[in-house]
């Protein structure tokens, strides 16, 4: 359905949370190494489940090798970010398309912003609000690209 890429995650429960929604949802999930745990680690498993052994996720060993296999599609990249205007609201997402979001402590570097501005959204919060834990941006952005395409996805049948 859709592509769900992890650049730099750093919290292994953030990681296995969004592996369980990308199993649930019928998503690709794709890590952007460097990874701030071991894909192993017992916390990742933990938060996933039983799930991860079911989501087969592809790690990458840095962001230009994403590009090397997935960049021909980088008009449909979205990336997630506080750092434009453009709400996920305003977005009509398409089947396959990648949806980036960063670590949660840095976010998305800004190299990757610039490359792909027009294809930067953000979550509306309020002033008093910095950021979203990652796993609920993951799920609040993919679950509205769901919305747009329900009909088409045949997972929740």
């Amino acid at each position: 359905m859709f592509n769900i890429v992890l650049v730099n995650p750093e919290i292994p429960g953030n990681s296995g949370t969004i592996g369980r929604l990308a199993v649930n949802t019928g998503c690709k999930l794709h890590l952007i190494k460097p990874l701030g745990f071991d894909i192993d680690d017992k916390a990742v498993k933990r938060a996933g489940l039983d799930y991860w052994q079911k989501l087969n996720p592809t790690v990458w060993e840095n962001f230009d090798e994403f590009l090397e296999v997935h960049g021909k599609n980088s008009d449909r990249f979205f990336l997630a970010t506080t750092k434009t205007d453009r709400n996920f609201f305003d977005v009509d997402y398409r089947e396959g398309d990648y949806l980036l979001f960063g670590s949660e402590t840095k976010g998305l570097p800004v190299e990757i912003r610039e490359k792909f501005k027009d294809g930067t959204i953000t979550i509306p919060m309020t002033k008093d609000g910095r950021s979203l834990n990652l796993a609920v941006s993951v799920g609040i952005v993919v679950y509205k690209a769901i919305e747009q395409n329900f009909s088409q996805f045949k997972s929740l049948d």
